[in-house]
Formats: structure tokens, C-alpha cells, sequence
């Protein structure tokens, strides 16, 4: 009884998961679309006309006749839907209603069907058959079909033959696609004739296939195309458009299917502590979430009351400052207006001055008059030069708002800084880690970085990933010092500023070097023609220039010319261990040789100059390339990989590239692009060189060395050709960050 309780209110609880997304109602002859989403096929009918797609939503005819499509019982939705009349149809269709944009009537490209799902809110391609090339879900019907029995959803399903009233059915008919009673099943399926093989069913407002048929041939499908992940029929498996993919038979999809969904359920079924745990977690965040949403809006009302007061403070004392300046000119108005009245015909300044001239002693009216001359000069002086004592105009006391406004426009919360970019162009390994990087264009700024790598190498230790850190980093690169050789290190960048940090930029994996970087600068001394090759001045790139003894020899060529090997060796020998460097050639390079040999030889062979062209040359001057004793296995003394032409020279073995002047047969090599940088390892111990693909690491080639004696690195020039070793990361003047000094983070 409990386990049956159990088993309802489960039913219950899935309601949401049978509901349609576009009529909210239980799913009725659901279709499979193209994203896995599912959707009634009366409502994808209905999309497609909103869409403007015509004929594209399947026969309608087709729908069953079962008591769960007739009016009575369908859905209010679909109740209130009325079809258009024939003769509106064809006015719709001549007026080129139903065409896609794009495409005009009658092209020869058939019309493509775009659905918009309403579940994933994309556009899901249909095809030219539109909805009749899709499944339908018989599966998630039955679910449906369960969900309905177990809430009895819609009461009891009636007899649809009986007389009115209509008794309960108790069974039903595939065949027949209707429901019974147990007396009308008996009477509608006679013994003896061919109704009578019909099975029964149990009653259902919804009639099914027994098996899902291909909507392209009508078959029952029988297997799975994995490439299409599409069920097919064998008419599907035979057709061109699934040549090559990868099919299996449709029970073995289902047994690996089977078994996943199993095992992902038990993994859930398994960890319902864990997922209580975790809905507690989620239920706590969204209270924390609810308070602190109330306390940022407090915060920024707080903010804009305080923007408030202080423009009030500031329009009162602005205000305070325009009436001063108004009171102090209408003050001195009113002073020179006063004046001006006094000059009036019998007032004032002017009516005193007539009654001074009435004066008939003269020695008090030169008294009076004196001081009076003087204010009557100044005023007449005034009148003359009339010019208001203060300026009407408060231009000067009007505001600029506009950078204010601005500011107040775009005032915004803070935002934290977004990813960083690694520049992958600019980043790399060798001697340290450079590492590179800058904010997208529309990004906050960041006050400082924080750098996080760790090695991926290493075995993985229990609990979370450890990462190693460095907190703020200023500026856009910063240097990694001392990593591991022959490693393999991921990076990732965030940003800092006042809102907190930003997310981490993406992963960048970088390769350092298999050994120790070898620092070493070019030395022209030995071999080098000071007339065709050209040193920099740091010494760490050449450039052979051919000039005119090249072209003459190449104008003399059939007469045996002699065209010699330029040689620049390094100022450093390697006499232990093993050591690493790079370079990058020129791809432009006409021939040129990038290894290593034995000091004392590449001095005695380069002393003089060879000829690699004129016949008395002898070949056997570096590895042994089978003119020698084959008894005699002695170890090349010089290790070289030719370049030209933007072209590697690969031979069958160590041995073709291994000597600087041996010559290889056409049928025994190979050629491959030439990176953007080389590098060159040397484990002097086991006498082996290898040549490396300097960006991914990827190995070239690998031949044997006589490391009898020191051996240091060569470059040879056969006309024009150009090498730059590369530069050490140390000597950049970027920010240094030790990775030995770090605490490890969790």
C-alpha cells in the first residue's frame, strides 16, 4: 500500500515534466524535434502556420479517430481553432503567402523548414518534409498515458458504442482505434471472422503504432545511425545519405542507452544526501541573495540621498553667492541713479548751484563756489561719459553641467574586470615562462592581476586541483622564472579592481624546454666570410648574403666551379649534461644547416673552405654515409638538419641529415613545413642529438654524435639564408615572478 502511495505521489510530482511548452497542457501525440525537445503535433501545426509555413505540417487526415481527437474531447485550444476555407487557401497561396524570405516561388532549391522550439528558443531545421519527417515520441505517450490513470485525470473513459448512456470501457482496440465495453467488444469482434484476432487492449483516450515506423518509407525502424543519431530503417541503411556513418542494430542503441540512463539514475538515486545538501545550500543562498538584495538597494538609496544633499548644499550656497553679487550692483545702481537724479532742474546738486550763483558777496561766493565747481565738473564729466555703474547680466554666474550630466548618465554600479585574453602569439616557454596577456576592449579596468598555473604533468593529488599563485601583478605580461624542463604547465589570469575580481581567463597550456637552455652568442671566427656573412651586432643572428661570386659560380656551373660552405659556430662548448636552445631560419633561406659537431672538427674542416661542387670533393667528411668501412661503426662527428625553401630535408633514418655535406637519394626522404622555430637538444652522456618543433615540441629527428671532445652548435649557409637565435626571456624587462617562492593554494 506504501510502495503504491509512493508510486503516485512520484507520478504526481512529474506533471510539469509532461507538459507541452507551447499549450501548457499534457503532451498529445507528442513529435520529436531535431533538439530532442518535445512538442504536441497540433501545436507544431499551429507554430508552423504562424510561421507562414503551408502543407509542411503533415497529413491532418491522419490524426486517429480515437475518442481522445474528437471535439468533445479536445482541448479548448484546439476547439476555438477554425480551418481556413478552400477558397481563401488558394487567395493565400497565388498571393505567395507561405514563401520564406529569400526565397522566391518556384525556385529549384526545395524550401527548408525552420522550426523555433519553444523549449531551447533556437531554430531547428526541418528539412524539406517538415513535421511528417519527424518521430513520434511513443514513450513519453505512454508516460502520459500512466500519469492520466494514476490522477485519474478526466474521470473514466466511456464506451463509444454504446447507447446513451454509455457504460465504462474496460477494454480497447488498436485496430479498431476505439473503446469497448465488455458487451460491445463482444459484439463488435464475432467469433469466427477475421475482428475476432484483434487483441485487446486497455481502455485509452489515445490510440498508438505498436512500433515506430520510418516517417521517410513507412517501415519499422531497426537501427541507429550514431553519425545522425537517428533511428533507420533498412531502407535508411542502404541510402546514400548515411554511407559511411556508423550504424548499429536499434537493440544494442538500446541496451547502451538503457545501461546509461541506469547507471546516471542510481548515481542520483545514490547521492539523495547529497542532493538534499545541496538544495539546503541553494535555499540558504537565495535567503542570503533576498538580504543582501535589500541591503544593496538601502545602500544605493543612502548614496543618492548623499548625491542629493550634497547638489542641495551646493544649489544653496550657489544661490547665496548670485544674491550677494545682485545686492552689491543694485546698491551701486542705486548710488549713480541718485546722482543722475540730483542733476535734475531744481533739485539736488543743480537747484543748490543756482541758489550759490544768486550770491552777491564775492568773496563768500568763491568760497561756496569752489568745492562746488569740482562736484559740478565731476558730474558733468559723468553725464558725458554715461556708462551704468554695474552690468545687468549674470552670464558669468551660469553653470556647466554637462560633464556632471555625464557623469550622472553613466553612472553605473561597479563592474569587476572581465576575462583576460591570453596572447597566445606572444606567449611561450624557453630559458622562463613569458606570459602575455590583455583585457577585452569594453572591459572595466583592473588595478592589479592575480596569476595562477600549476603543472599538469604531475600525478593528481586527492581533493580539489592545486594551484600556485601570484597576487598582484601590475601590467600585461609578467615573467615566470625557473620552471621545470621537459613540462607541461597551464596559466590562467583574472583581473582585480575596487568591485572585486573578475573571471579567469581560458587555460593556456605551454611545453618548457626538454633541458637546460643553453646561452651562447654567434661566433664568425671559424669558416665565416667576412664578404657573405653578416653578424648583428648582439650576436644572435646572421644573414649570408651571396652577392656576386655566387652568381658567377652559378653562371659557371657546368665548368666546375668552386662554391664553398659559410660556417658560424657558437662561443659556447658543451662538455656535460644535456642542453637545449632555439632558433628560427628564414624561410626564404636558399640552403641552410642547423646542428651541432665537435669543436676541434668544425675547426678543421672549415679552416679551409670546402667545395661542394667540384668533383675532387670527398663526401666522407662528417657521418658515415656508406663510402667508409662498414666494419668501422664510428660515431658521426657533426649532426645537422638541412633547410630550404621553407622545407625541412627528412631522411629514412638518423643518418641522412646526420653529416654537413652527405648527399640524399630522392626515394629515401621526405620533406615537411618548417616551423616557426627550431630547437635542438644535445644529451651529451648518450652522444644523441634531437631536432624539435621549438612551438609544440614535437620531434623531427634524432641522430647519433661523437661527444668525444666538446661539441658546441653550427649553422651552415649555402647561398643566401638568414638564422636568429633565440632570445632569452630573462633579458626582458618584464615583471619576474619565482615560482619556487609560491604557497600552494587549494
Amino acid at each position: 500500500m506504501a510502495a503504491k502511495r509512493g508510486t503516485k505521489t512520484s507520478m504526481k510530482n512529474m506533471e510539469k515534466e509532461l507538459l507541452c511548452p507551447v499549450c501548457q497542457e499534457m503532451y498529445k501525440q507528442p513529435l520529436v524535434l531535431p533538439c530532442t525537445h518535445n512538442v504536441c503535433q497540433a501545436c507544431a501545426r499551429e507554430v508552423l502556420g504562424q510561421q507562414g509555413y503551408l502543407g509542411h505540417g503533415g497529413d491532418p487526415s491522419s490524426e486517429p479517430t480515437s475518442p481522445a481527437s474528437t471535439p468533445s474531447t479536445r482541448s479548448p485550444r484546439l476547439s476555438r481553432r477554425t480551418l481556413p476555407k478552400p477558397d481563401r487557401l488558394d487567395r493565400l497561396l497565388k498571393s505567395g503567402f507561405g514563401t520564406y524570405p529569400g526565397r522566391k516561388r518556384g525556385a529549384l532549391h526545395p524550401q527548408t523548414i525552420v522550426f523555433p522550439c519553444p523549449a531551447c528558443q533556437g531554430d531547428v531545421e526541418l528539412g524539406e518534409r517538415g513535421l511528417s519527417g519527424l518521430f513520434r515520441n511513443l514513450t513519453l505517450e505512454r508516460v502520459v498515458e500512466r500519469y492520466r490513470q494514476s490522477v485519474s485525470v478526466g474521470g473514466a473513459i466511456l464506451c463509444q458504442l454504446c447507447k446513451p448512456p454509455p457504460l465504462e470501457a474496460t477494454k480497447g482496440c488498436t485496430e479498431c482505434r476505439a473503446t469497448f465495453c465488455n458487451e460491445c467488444f463482444k459484439l463488435f469482434h464475432p467469433w469466427g471472422t477475421q475482428k475476432a484476432q484483434h487483441e485487446p487492449t486497455l481502455p485509452t483516450l489515445s490510440f498508438r503504432p505498436k512500433g515506430l515506423m520510418c516517417p521517410d518509407h513507412k517501415e519499422e525502424v531497426t537501427h541507429y545511425c550514431k553519425t545522425c543519431q537517428r533511428l533507420v530503417c533498412q531502407l535508411c541503411r542502404v541510402r546514400r545519405t548515411h554511407s559511411g556513418h556508423k550504424i548499429t542494430p536499434v537493440l544494442s542503441a538500446y541496451q547502451a542507452l538503457k545501461d546509461k540512463l541506469t547507471k546516471s539514475l542510481a548515481y542520483i538515486l545514490g547521492n539523495q544526501d547529497t542532493v538534499q545538501t545541496q538544495i539546503c545550500e541553494l535555499e540558504e543562498t537565495i535567503r542570503h541573495t533576498e538580504v543582501s538584495g535589500q541591503q544593496a538597494k538601502e545602500e544605493v538609496s543612502q548614496l543618492v540621498r548623499g548625491l542629493g544633499a550634497v547638489l542641495e548644499e551646493k544649489r544653496a550656497s550657489l544661490l547665496q553667492a548670485i544674491e550677494e553679487c545682485q545686492q552689491e550692483r543694485l546698491s551701486r545702481l542705486s548710488a549713480q541713479m541718485h546722482e543722475h537724479q540730483s542733476l535734475l532742474d531744481g533739485s539736488g546738486l543743480v537747484g543748490y548751484a543756482q541758489e550759490v550763483l544768486k550770491e552777491t558777496d564775492q568773496p563768500c561766493f568763491v568760497q561756496a563756489a569752489k568745492q562746488l565747481h569740482n562736484r559740478i565738473a565731476r558730474a558733468t564729466e559723468a553725464l558725458q561719459t554715461f556708462r551704468p555703474a554695474a552690468s545687468s547680466s549674470f552670464r558669468h554666474c551660469q553653470l556647466d553641467v554637462g560633464r556632471e550630466m555625464k557623469l550622472l548618465t553613466e553612472l553605473n554600479f561597479l563592474r569587476v574586470p572581465e576575462a583576460p585574453v591570453i596572447d597566445t602569439q606572444r606567449t611561450f616557454a624557453y630559458d622562463q615562462i613569458f606570459l602575455c596577456w590583455r583585457l577585452p576592449p569594453h572591459s572595466p579596468p583592473a588595478w592589479h592581476y592575480t596569476i595562477e598555473f600549476r603543472r599538469t604533468d604531475v600525478p593528481a593529488q586527492p581533493g580539489p586541483t592545486r594551484w600556485q599563485r601570484r597576487e598582484e601583478v601590475r601590467g600585461t605580461s609578467a615573467l615566470l622564472e625557473n620552471p621545470d624542463t621537459g613540462s607541461v604547465y597551464v596559466l590562467r589570469v583574472r583581473g582585480c579592481n575596487k568591485a572585486g575580481y573578475g573571471e579567469y581567463s581560458e587555460d593556456v597550456h605551454l611545453h618548457t624546454p626538454p633541458a637546460p637552455v643553453l646561452h651562447f652568442f654567434l661566433d664568425g671566427r671559424w669558416g665565416a666570410s667576412r664578404e657573405r656573412l653578416a653578424i648583428s651586432k648582439d650576436q644572435r643572428a646572421v644573414r649570408s648574403i651571396p652577392g656576386l661570386p655566387l652568381l658567377l659560380a652559378a653562371e659557371r656551373l657546368l665548368t666546375g666551379c668552386h662554391l664553398s660552405v659559410d660556417v658560424v659556430l657558437g662561443d659556447v662548448a658543451v662538455t656535460q649534461g644535456r642542453s637545449y636552445w632555439a632558433c628560427a631560419v628564414d624561410p626564404a633561406s636558399y640552403l641552410v644547416k642547423v646542428g651541432v659537431g665537435l669543436e676541434s672538427k668544425l675547426q678543421e674542416s672549415f679552416q679551409g673552405a670546402p667545395d661542394v661542387i667540384s668533383p675532387r670533393y670527398d663526401p666522407d667528411s662528417g657521418h658515415d654515409s656508406g663510402a667508409e668501412d662498414a666494419t668501422v661503426e664510428a660515431l658521426p662527428p657533426f649532426a645537422f638538419l638541412t633547410i630550404g625553401m621553407g622545407k625541412i630535408l627528412l631522411g629514412s633514418g638518423a643518418s641522412s641529415n646526420a653529416g654537413l655535406t652527405g648527399r640524399d637519394g630522392p626515394a629515401a626522404s621526405c620533406t615537411v613545413p618548417l616551423p616557426p622555430r627550431l630547437g635542438i637538444c644535445l644529451d651529451y652522456e648518450q652522444g644523441r642529438v634531437s631536432f624539435l618543433d621549438a612551438v609544440s615540441f614535437r620531434g623531427l629527428l634524432e641522430c647519433p654524435l661523437d661527444c668525444s671532445g666538446p661539441v658546441c652548435p653550427a649553422f651552415c649557409f649555402i647561398g643566401g639564408g638568414a638564422v636568429q637565435l633565440q632570445e632569452p626571456v630573462g633579458t626582458k624587462p618584464e615583471r619576474k615572478v619565482t615560482i619556487g617562492g609560491f604557497a600552494k593554494l587549494d
